[in-house]
């Protein structure tokens, strides 16, 4: 049986664990054959890792598992790990996971750094281990339905894409950019949608007002392809929003994520028609997380493997050295 463990408890940390152990109680009751044909095979939480080990412990109790507050003591018990921990410890808990052969899922962004990215990747590679990269959009089922209605010519050759991403303060990821706590997430989905086109250039402006990190980023960016996207990412807003709109030749596809809809605007004669699609609502860390068991039972490559986890890092990365330059 596949041993799981999760390796910071925290806000988000603490929600990998209770999907860990649904997911463990739903695969364990399923018949076998059902298991593999359409969910991960049996496996069970076995392990809570947390530097404050009263937290650890607090959660290792509630989901029946062992608890550790250092990493290194966890790592022969479990087969695979999730790392829910701050951006600057990525590397070294994730490369001690791999030189261990152990199947990792990284929450975004991957690494501090594109020369950490690298080494994971070039260390992944060399020891067959999965690396999977956390970027909860991409399971959002108004994505699954976006790339759908690529697939079927519904969306052929966006010529603008904006993206909008905005929160009140909350103080969590107040530690890193707004770029790469938020921005970096509809870096990710445009590059998908543009199937990895190359950036040709970026334009960016952002500010700090409540943290010595950048709080707000405005950023333009020109790909090969000759689509523009502008993206807007906030952690001081009025209000949440999460919105993508794809403007193409005659219509343009507004996408909600926090209401999981999508509507398409469309020109009808001389009259703007509109169509609404709301998909099944599902939880998209869920979702996640049984793509990360689904991809170490066949082996394969993760919907959002370390590579791309690394091209959005780049780009991110980028639009704050451009904003600072700005300084």
């Amino acid at each position: 049986m596949l041993n799981v463990g999760v390796i910071g408890v925290g806000y988000l940390g603490q929600h990998h664990a209770r999907i860990f152990s649904e997911l463990a109680e739903e695969s364990n009751r399923a018949p076998e054959s059902l298991r593999f044909s359409g969910g991960p095979g049996a496996f069970r939480l076995s392990v809570i890792v947390d530097s404050d080990e009263n937290r650890a412990k607090e959660i290792a109790k509630k989901y029946r598992c062992d608890a550790f507050a250092d990493y290194r003591d966890a790592l022969d018990k479990a087969d695979a790990f999730s790392i829910v921990t701050p951006t600057t410890s990525h590397y070294e808990i994730a490369m001690a996971c791999i030189m261990a052969g152990k199947d990792i899922l990284i929450e975004k962004p991957i690494t501090a750094t594109i020369e950490e990215a690298n080494g994971l990747i070039k260390a992944a590679e060399e020891d067959g281990v999965i690396v999977q990269v956390g970027h909860l959009e991409r399971f959002n089922p108004v994505i699954s339905t976006l790339h759908s209605m690529i697939k079927d010519g519904i969306i052929e050759n966006p010529l603008f894409i904006e993206a909008e991403r905005v929160s009140q303060f909350s103080g969590r990821g107040a530690d890193v950019d707004i770029t790469l706590d938020l921005m970096i997430h509809d870096i990710d989905i445009v590059l998908s949608i543009l199937n990895e086109s190359r950036v040709q250039s970026i334009k960016a402006f952002g500010a700090k007002i409540l943290t010595d990190n950048i709080d707000f980023a405005k950023a333009w960016i020109e790909f090969e392809n000759a689509a523009s996207a502008i993206f807007t990412a906030s952690r001081i807003a009025p209000e949440k929003s999460r919105k993508l709109t794809l403007f193409q030749k005659d219509s343009y596809i507004v996408v909600d994520y926090q209401d999981m809809e999508i509507t398409k605007f469309f020109r009808d004669g001389g009259k703007i028609e509109k169509e609404s699609i709301k998909p099944v609502r599902k939880e998209p860390l869920k979702e996640e997380l049984k793509d990360f068991l689904l991809c170490i039972d066949k082996r394969s490559r993760p919907l959002v493997c370390a590579i791309k986890g690394r091209d959005a890092l780049k780009i991110a990365l980028e639009v704050g050295k451009k904003i600072r330059q700005g300084w």
